[in-house]
């Protein structure tokens, strides 16, 4: 069975354009969400989440107790943060991944100051907070 979907000539496709760091956390700042990935139980797990970019470019989480991603950042994993503005009808937009350690915000100040400034999508307690240094951030826009 194949999809109706359309099929592109050969070179009628878009550009891809590398995005250096700062380019990729500005537009990461421009999206209230995105996708964190980590594994649990050594398989793969991708969540959707809401997030913060710090000015040192950062990403900043807001979890719950019982969460897998929690469990990853007590032990300093290596996770990954994706996020992308793709329009389907021209085929351009961007795409940003952001790989670095996940770690557990404990400082009772910087704790306060992300509670106040992340507020949670979902009806849930969220009073963990999670900070993936950004260690590789890379992005590609797609150009015409």
């Amino acid at each position: 069975m194949t999809a109706d979907r359309p099929s592109a000539p050969s070179g009628s496709g878009a550009r891809m354009v590398e995005l250096d760091r700062e380019e990729c956390l500005s537009l990461l700042a421009t999206l209230p969400m995105g996708r964190v990935g980590f594994t649990q139980r050594a398989l793969p797990v991708i969540r959707p989440v809401n997030h913060l970019v710090t000015d040192d470019g950062d990403i900043v989480i807001r979890t719950h107790a019982r969460a897998a991603l929690l469990t990853s950042a007590s032990v300093s994993e290596v996770v990954v943060y994706e996020a992308d503005e793709i329009d389907p009808g021209t085929r351009t937009g961007w795409s940003v991944m952001v790989t670095g350690t996940a770690s557990r915000v404990t400082e009772p100040q910087a704790l306060s100051r992300y509670h106040a400034e992340l507020r949670p999508w979902v009806h849930k307690e969220m009073e963990h907070v999670v900070l993936i240094r950004g260690e590789l951030v890379t992005g590609y826009r797609l150009v015409r």
